[in-house]
Parts: structure tokens; C-alpha cells; sequence
């Protein structure tokens, strides 16, 4: 019998809206895959009922959003209202992409614990994750 193996952390990794652009997300979904995560990626143009709805059935440890359109202001705290009604509530948040450094203290104040910009090292991303979750 071997022994047991510690749960991996099981990550979401989702574009809200219509940017269907997703190099990015897909880069830091095979980092954090890589890094020992388990990854669920939603693909493009998610809403964000749906996001929550996938965090939840997957029961994921984290939430990673990915925007490029600058619509951020608008879609991320609908997702986290999505999340929050579905009692979704004690997962990480990160997100990632085009975020204007002025929106930082208005995304920190919806749960956003880190806003990873273009020339992320994916690495500090991975680093993170490990950091804050505790399984």
C-alpha cells in the first residue's frame, strides 16, 4: 500500500466576456499544471454565472481571471456576486492581463489577492498559488 498523497490544489482558470483571446490564460493553466495544480481552464467567452457555476462543481481552491478587453471593472465583480451566491466564498482569487495599475485598489477591495500583468513570470504565479493556499 503506498502512502497517501496530499491533495493537489485544483485551480479555475477562466475568461469572462467576449475577449477571445486566451495565449495568456493558457500559458499560466499549463504553469500552474506543470507547477503540480490541478487545472480546469473554461475556455473563451465565459459568463460569469457560468465561471461560478464551474468553480463550484469542480470545487476549486482557486479562481483565476484573465481579461484583455479592459471590461474587468465591469465582469469581475459579477463574477465574485456569482461565486458569493453560490457560498463559493473561500477560494483565492488572482487575475491577470490588460488591468491598469489605478484599478488595483478597486480589485483588491472585491478579494483579489494578486493582479499579474503582461511579463508575469509564470513562475511567480505558481510561487503564489503554493504560497496562499493551504491544503
Amino acid at each position: 500500500m503506498s502512502a497517501p498523497t496530499a491533495a493537489k490544489i485544483r485551480v479555475l482558470i477562466a475568461k469572462p466576456g467576449l475577449d477571445g483571446h486566451d495565449r495568456g490564460a493558457k500559458v499560466v493553466a499549463r504553469a500552474l499544471r506543470d507547477g503540480g495544480c490541478e487545472v480546469i481552464y473554461t475556455g473563451i467567452r465565459q459568463t460569469p454565472q457560468m465561471i461560478a457555476e464551474a468553480a463550484l462543481q469542480e470545487d476549486v481552491d482557486v479562481v483565476g481571471l484573465s481579461i484583455l478587453s479592459g471590461a474587468h471593472l465591469e465582469l469581475f465583480p459579477r463574477v465574485v456576486d456569482e461565486l458569493k451566491s453560490r457560498g463559493v466564498d473561500d477560494v483565492l482569487l488572482f487575475c491577470g492581463g490588460i488591468i491598469p495599475e489605478e484599478d488595483t485598489r478597486a480589485l483588491e477591495a472585491l478579494g483579489f489577492k494578486a493582479i499579474f500583468r503582461p511579463g508575469t513570470n509564470t513562475q511567480d504565479i505558481v510561487k503564489f498559488v503554493y504560497e496562499h493556499v493551504q491544503k
